[in-house]
């Protein structure tokens, strides 16, 4: 599994959620006094049935880059895996779960800047998020790795977020063919970042993965919407 990533300003916490305890932990970066995050992100991890949790190296990767980007980074862990209360609920009552760790997370500033990513089965919960959070609340980023298109229905990223958006896949994916993830963008006219060999856990690859998230992040899309 590899070392779990952990800085001197992350910390372990639980927040009650609709079925019980949800366990999280936040990374904050390092700024200069008096400079506030740029937001927050929330990262939501692979199928819970397949070993999937909040230490998974692609979303510790994730975790890393919205860090070095300057954002508050929370990972947590779906019902029924580590000390989250619960059981596997096919995605419906993860949702949940998610909506309760964002609800959390923008506690004290309800208009701070938000960022949602997801990993596996994770961008599918993600998907369904940002369609359950409407207009009201818009994430400032949307960073989907590894969509779980075959097995579940990953709903549409809004036009206007298209820009804001980055979908990354394996060339090589054996989880979740390339195929069926160019299927569920195309009709979106929704671009697909292929990593050429890579795998669904992008084995070897996760340096180049994190670039990528952070070229996204620093990136100004006011300049290309």
């Amino acid at each position: 599994m590899g070392s779990k990533f952990v800085n001197a300003q992350s910390r372990r916490f639980t927040i009650q959620g609709p079925v019980g305890a949800i366990e999280a932990v936040e990374d904050l970066p390092s700024l200069p006094a008096g400079v506030a995050p740029r937001g927050v992100a929330v990262i939501a991890h692979p199928h819970p049935l397949f070993a999937g949790t909040m230490d998974n190296k692609v979303v510790q990767t994730l975790a890393r880059a919205f860090v070095q980007c300057g954002w508050r980074a929370v990972r947590f862990n779906f019902r029924g895996v580590g000390a989250t209360d619960g059981i596997h609920d096919a995605g419906r009552g993860e949702l949940q779960d998610l909506l309760a760790v964002i609800d959390h997370a923008s506690a004290q500033d309800a208009a701070v800047p938000l960022a949602l990513a997801g990993f596996s089965f994770g961008s599918f919960v993600v998907s369904h998020a940002v369609e359950a959070l409407g207009p009201q609340r818009v994430p400032q980023q949307l960073v989907l790795i590894g969509t779980a298109a075959t097995r579940f229905d990953v709903a549409t990223v809004p036009q206007g977020l298209h820009t804001r958006t980055l979908v990354v896949h394996g060339e090589l994916d054996d989880t979740v063919p390339l195929a069926d993830v160019m299927n569920w963008a195309r009709p979106q006219t929704l671009p697909v970042t292929v990593v050429p060999g890579g795998s669904h856990f992008f084995h070897g690859q996760l340096p180049l993965l994190r670039g990528l998230v952070v070229r996204h992040l620093m990136a100004d899309p006011e300049r290309i919407s």
